[in-house]
């Protein structure tokens, strides 16, 4: 008989561990599920050629927005070979205060999976042979003191 008890209380704190580890890791693994929406982070394209930050993070279910307070028209142009999330072939304008009554070019674009969105500008990069942005040279680069420049280039990156 004192077998019986003492299987019954270990068949009892057993199952009291187990409702105990489902309380905890239940909230956690939904937690991990929740999709995240609304703006996730924000780019902008200063007086000058770049995008700022160059490297942002988000979540799946966030989006990224681009402000070009620029003179000049930029692109968000998709890096297809490099890109493991959304937006495959994208070629998008952001146009500049000047082609756009003084105001800002805003662009949105919302990420549903995780992965990496490299992009560029093809007004001021173009991808060489191993699909690298690098600066656009003589057929389109603006020379300042001998150099062409630094590509204008960024990355998202989508987590979980």
């Amino acid at each position: 008989m004192r077998k019986v008890r003492i299987r019954g209380k270990v068949a009892l704190a057993a199952a009291t561990l187990v409702i105990a580890t489902l309380a905890v890791v239940t909230p956690i693994a939904a937690a991990h599920k929740a999709t995240p929406t609304g703006p996730g982070a924000t780019v902008t394209v200063p007086l000058e050629d770049r995008f700022t930050p160059f490297a942002v993070t988000i979540h799946a279910g966030q989006s990224v927005k681009w402000i070009n307070t620029d003179t000049d028209d930029h692109t968000i142009v998709s890096d297809d070979a490099f890109n493991t999330t959304d937006h495959h072939g994208l070629n998008r304008i952001l146009v500049g205060t000047d082609n756009n009554g003084g105001d800002p070019g805003v662009g949105t674009l919302s990420f549903t999976h995780p992965g990496t969105f490299v992009y560029y500008c093809r007004f001021h990069a173009k991808l060489d042979s191993s699909n690298q942005p690098v600066a656009p040279g003589p057929d389109g680069g603006i020379l300042t003191n001998g150099n062409y420049g630094t590509p204008m280039m960024g990355v998202v990156t989508v987590l979980p």
